[in-house]
């Protein structure tokens, strides 16, 4: 996508002026940018909202990433509203092509988390925020003819997160767990839940970790579970991640993906890149 490439090549000009950002957190307490819209790793979703608002500072986000693995390709682009650190709104559209079949599945995400309790930083137990993430094909056709009920899903999920400063031999740490309640089929790509099922929906695991090396670096694993409704062996999904979070104005993101069997196609291994801009 031609758009991708003007996006990053303006995000890397940011790092080289003052942070235009709200200013309010420590460097890349926010985390990064999801894959359906939210603030997180590249594909959990974390508890942080996204944006370096404070109390009384809102900001504006925007994001393009793309996976490329064996058989398929991933691009996204969204944008996020942070409100006084208490709101997160987001929207994203995939396009999830599919050559073998000559083919563009496309997906709107449009998301709302709200801050529960707590900070990553500064309050003694974990930072929760609950997410409501609604998601609709352009186009079900495919999800149809394979067998999906549905091609609209809602999925809620909650997130607990936490920073521990200087906790890995003097390196800070962090860890994500997000529970979710979906009937999505691989994201939703794939629609909502089966034509020979009542419901499909699920409660989903998911989990991050990172160490950061530096105040700017930080490498770490995440882990998505998934459920497997048209049973076409859905696999749970891995990457490993390093992320580079030079100021407040923009963060990089690359990762090696492991999506296990797709729509069928086995060993879909492959790279992702994420850029986002903050204001």
């Amino acid at each position: 996508m031609q758009k991708i490439k003007y996006f990053i090549v303006f995000c890397l000009l940011l790092t080289s002026v003052p942070s235009i950002a709200s200013s309010g957190k420590l460097l890349a307490t926010p985390g990064v940018s999801q894959i359906e819209g939210s603030a997180g790793g590249g594909i959990v979703p974390w508890a942080q909202l996204a944006g370096y608002a404070s109390d009384d500072e809102f900001s504006i986000n925007g994001f393009c990433s793309r996976a490329d693995i064996t058989d398929y390709t991933l691009d996204v682009c969204g944008a996020q509203l942070n409100v006084f650190n208490r709101v997160e709104f987001s929207y994203a559209l995939q396009q999830f092509d599919v050559p073998a079949l000559s083919t563009k599945i496309e997906q709107s995400v449009t998301g709302v988390k709200v801050r529960l309790y707590g900070d990553i930083v500064y309050s003694p137990l974990p930072q929760l925020s609950l997410g409501i993430t609604h998601k609709s094909l352009n186009d079900g056709t495919v999800a149809k003819l394979i067998g999906a009920k549905e091609t609209r899903g809602t999925d809620v999920y909650l997130a607990a997160s936490k920073l521990h400063l200087g906790a890995v031999a003097g390196y800070n740490w962090f860890w994500n767990v997000t529970t979710r309640y979906s009937k999505a089929n691989e994201l939703g790509l794939l629609g909502y839940g089966s034509a020979s099922t009542n419901n499909g929906s699920k409660i989903l695991f998911e989990g991050s970790t990172a160490i950061f090396f530096s105040r700017e670096v930080a490498v770490g694993i995440e882990y998505r579970q998934k459920s497997d409704n048209l049973n076409l062996g859905e696999q749970d999904w891995k990457d490993v991640f390093v992320a580079w979070m030079p100021n407040k104005s923009v963060s990089v993101t690359t990762a090696y993906l492991n999506l296990g069997r797709i729509a069928g196609a086995n060993d879909q291994t492959g790279w992702y890149v994420s850029v986002t801009g903050y204001w």
